[in-house]
C-alpha cells in the first residue's frame, strides 16, 4: 500500500470535499482501457510457456509496501543470486514470483530483464523514484475535484513513467519470451471485490490478448491505491470470444463451496456477459491479498487435481520445492495508544482499512500454509499411481522415485527481523520515492533476512543434483 502520510491527507481531503460540495463541478477522471482483443495472430496460450517447475524450485510471494517493498523484494532476489549451487545459483531455481502493489515493480522488472536487470534496478528504478511527476498537493481545489471524480493521479502521472523509463514499452510477450520464471502480477477487481491476476487463462475469459498488454499498465494496476490513483481499466471483448478452456468452463459456484472461490467464479461469469461487464476497474492488489498467495491456493481448490497448481509434467519433475512468503508491509504505527484521547476520526478510518487489509492477508497466509503438507502428500500419491510409461511420457528422468518429494514454506517479514534492523526498516515510509540510505537499508535487510532463513539453508542441503 502507499504511504500512510499521503493516505491520511487523502482521507482528510475527502472530508473537506464532502463538506464543500465539490461533486457538482467535478469532471470525470479516468484511465482509458489499453488491452486488445484476441486475434487470428494470437499464439496458443498467448505465447506464455508452461511447466516452469524444475527438480529444485523456489516460489516467491512478495507483499505490498510501496518502494520499500520493491527494494526489499530486490534484496531477496540478489540474496538468492549470491548463493552458489553445483548447477549455478539459487536464482536459477526461482520458478514463479507472485506479487502485489509495490513489489510488482520488482517482479515485473525481473520478468522483463532477467538477472541482467538486477544490477541496474537500484540505480535506474529505485533511486529516481516516482513522486516527481505525481500530484501530491492534496488541498488545491483542482486536486480535490480530481480525487472526488475518479482519482488524484492517472496514467500520465505514473503509468507513463513506468512505461517510458522503467519498462521501455515492454509487453507480456517480452516476459513470456524468457521462459524461465512465471511472473504473476496481481491487482484487485474493485466491483467484484476479488483478486485479478494478470495471467493468460484470465485474459482468455475477457477474450483479450495478454501478450500485447503493457507490463507498465499491469504494474500500475497492482499499485493503484484507491483515491490516490484512478483505477486502471481493462475491457472485455465479447465479440472476439472463443469457447472457454475446458478447465474453466467446468467450474461452477457451489452452494456449500468456498465463499472466496464462488465470488471469483461469479466474477468470471460476469466478464463473459456484456450486459453485466464491459469494463473492469482495477486497483491495488493488496486490497484482497497483501501477501500474494491466494492465486496458488485458489488454483489448487478450483482445479481439483492432486497436483494443482502444478501441471502433470511439473508434478513428475518436482523433487524439492521451497515457497517463501516475503512480507514488507508496514505494521501498526502512531502514538495514540499512549494517551487516553484519540485516535482521530481520520486515523480511525485509516486503521479500519489497514485492519481489513491485514486480516485478509493473514487469512490468506494461513490458508496457504495449511495446504503445503496436504499438497506434498497429494503430489506423492499422484506420482506413485503412475505407470513407467506415464513417467516417460511426462518427462520423468530415468532414475526416478515417486516418493522423493519435499515441499517447505518459509516466511520473511520485516516485523520478525532482529533488532535494531527491524526498527530501522519499520521507520522507512511506504512512499514511491525514498532516499538512497533508505533504499540500501531495505535491500540489505532483505539480503540478510533471506540468507538467515532456516528453511532456505535446509532446502540448500536437501537440494538434489539436476538432471538437466
Amino acid at each position: 500500500m502507499q504511504p500512510r502520510e499521503i493516505r491520511l491527507a487523502a482521507a482528510a481531503a475527502l472530508l473537506v470535499m464532502a463538506a464543500g460540495g465539490l461533486a457538482g463541478c467535478a469532471s470525470a477522471v479516468f484511465n482509458s482501457a489499453t488491452n486488445e482483443p484476441l486475434s487470428a495472430t494470437t499464439p496458443p496460450n498467448m505465447g506464455a510457456p508452461t511447466d516452469f517447475m524444475r527438480e529444485n524450485s523456489i516460489v516467491l510471494s512478495f507483499s505490498g509496501g510501496g518502494l520499500r517493498a520493491a527494494a526489499f523484494a530486490h534484496g531477496v532476489l540478489t540474496a538468492l543470486e549470491s548463493v552458489k549451487t553445483e548447477d549455478g545459483d539459487l536464482l536459477d531455481d526461482v520458478a514463479r514470483i507472485n506479487s502485489v502493489s509495490g513489489s510488482s515493480l520488482t517482479a515485473a522488472y525481473y520478468g522483463v530483464n532477467g538477472r541482467d536487470g538486477l544490477a541496474r534496478f537500484r540505480d535506474e528504478v529505485l533511486l529516481p523514484g516516482f513522486e516527481g511527476r505525481m500530484r501530491l498537493s492534496l488541498f488545491s481545489p483542482l486536486n480535490l475535484s480530481r480525487m472526488l471524480s475518479g482519482g488524484l493521479n492517472t496514467r500520465e502521472n505514473f503509468g507513463d513513467a513506468l512505461d517510458h523509463k522503467v519498462f521501455h514499452g515492454a509487453t507480456f510477450a517480452d516476459i513470456f519470451r524468457r521462459q524461465r520464471t512465471d511472473i504473476r502480477i496481481n491487482a484487485t477487481d474493485l466491483y467484484h471485490r476479488v483478486g485479478f491476476p494478470f495471467m493468460p487463462s484470465l485474459f482468455s475469459v475477457l477474450c483479450s490478448d495478454l501478450s500485447r498488454y503493457s507490463v507498465a499498465d499491469a504494474v500500475a494496476a497492482s499499485m493503484a491505491v484507491p483515491v490516490l490513483f484512478a483505477p486502471v481499466v481493462v475491457r472485455t471483448f465479447p465479440e472476439s470470444c472463443e469457447p472457454l478452456p475446458a478447465e474453466l468452463a467446468a467450474l461452477r459456484p457451489q452452494p456449500e463451496g468456498s465463499r472466496v472461490l464462488n465470488a471469483i467464479l461469479k466474477a468470471l461469469a460476469a466478464y463473459r456477459d456484456p450486459k453485466h461487464v464491459r469494463f473492469i476497474k482495477l486497483a491495488d492488489g493488496g486490497l484482497t491479498d497483501n501477501v500474494a498467495v491466494s492465486t496458488m491456493t485458489l488454483s489448487r481448490l478450483a482445479l481439483g487435481t492432486p497436483y494443482a497448481p502444478l501441471t502433470e509434467r511439473e508434478a513428475v519433475k518436482i523433487r524439492r520445492l521451497l515457497l517463501i512468503v516475503v512480507d514488507a508491509s508496514r505494521g501498526p504505527n502512531g502514538d495514540w495508544t499512549l494517551q487516553q484521547i484519540g485516535p482521530s476520526g481520520v486515523d480511525q478510518a485509516l486503521s479500519a482499512t489497514d485492519a481489513a487489509v491485514d486480516a485478509a492477508a493473514r487469512y490468506a497466509a494461513d490458508a496457504f500454509g495449511g495446504m503445503i503438507k496436504e499438497w506434498q502428500d497429494a503430489v506423492i500419491g499422484f506420482r506413485c499411481g503412475l505407470t513407467p510409461d506415464d513417467v516417460v511420457r511426462l518427462g520423468g528422468p530415468a532414475q526416478w522415485s515417486c516418493s522423493d518429494v519435499k515441499f517447505s514454506l518459509a516466511y520473511l517479514a520485516i516485523d520478525e527481523l532482529e533488532s535494531p534492523v527491524r526498527e530501522r526498516i519499520e521507520a522507512i515510509p511506504t512512499r514511491l520515492t525514498l532516499d538512497a540510505e533508505q533504499v540500501d537499508a531495505a535491500i540489505e535487510a532483505a539480503r540478510e533476512g533471506t540468507l538467515g532463513l532456516h528453511r532456505l539453508r535446509a532446502y540448500l542441503q536437501d537440494r538434489v543434483p539436476s538432471t538437466r
